[in-house]
């Protein structure tokens, strides 16, 4: 193997090490992560008020747009069927829900496109881990594309009860489940 073909080998691998633990590419492209407001003209924005929106519910019961879940406290997450991290937040996400008893409401949009997954794949992804939230589908990308910035995934706000974007994570770590649960905990008071 040539060096510059090694190069090129290590660098793919070290790309794929470092999705594989923080996130998942997707796009739009952007580099919001914790409280950092979300960048660019129309999308949402920490302190601001959560962009309203449509998309095909798939599974799950409860809420399945932030008009539905008016007066909870939200997390609205953006993943998709291809992400790792993914598989991880989901439980973590459905113990915060099971934990404070209807007063916080997950919405899982799922950013797969329809030439990637079906919706099947999508009801098996949140049987798998164990989710009973509401999935809903992003088919033509317009949520994530002109309301909300996706960098990677998952990327999940959380919103408070009067509808405002307080938090924004950018991936999914180790610990972030805490984070996430300490920040709801925080908006129930």
């Amino acid at each position: 193997m040539s060096s510059s073909a090694s190069l090129l080998s290590f660098t793919f691998i070290a790309a794929v090490a470092l999705v594989s633990t923080s996130g998942c590419a997707s796009t739009p492209q952007g580099s919001s992560s914790g409280d950092s407001p979300a960048g660019g003209a129309g999308l949402a924005k920490v302190g601001q008020p959560a962009p309203e929106f449509t998309a095909e519910a798939v599974a799950g019961d409860g809420p399945k747009s932030l008009k539905e879940a008016a007066g909870k406290v939200v997390i609205l997450d953006f993943w998709a069927t291809f992400c790792d991290p993914c598989k991880k937040s989901f439980p973590a996400y459905q113990k915060i829900v099971d934990d404070n008893g209807g007063q916080v409401v997950v919405i899982g949009v799922s950013v797969d496109e329809p030439d990637n997954a079906t919706k099947d794949q999508l009801i098996e992804f949140a049987k798998q881990t164990g989710a009973k939230f509401p999935i809903v589908w992003d088919k033509a990308g317009a949520i994530r594309g002109k309301l909300y910035e996706v960098p990677k995934m998952p990327t999940s706000y959380v919103i408070d009860k009067t509808g405002v974007v307080r938090h924004m994570h950018a991936g999914y770590e180790e610990g972030e489940d805490a984070k996430v649960a300490a920040e709801v905990k925080e908006l129930l008071k």
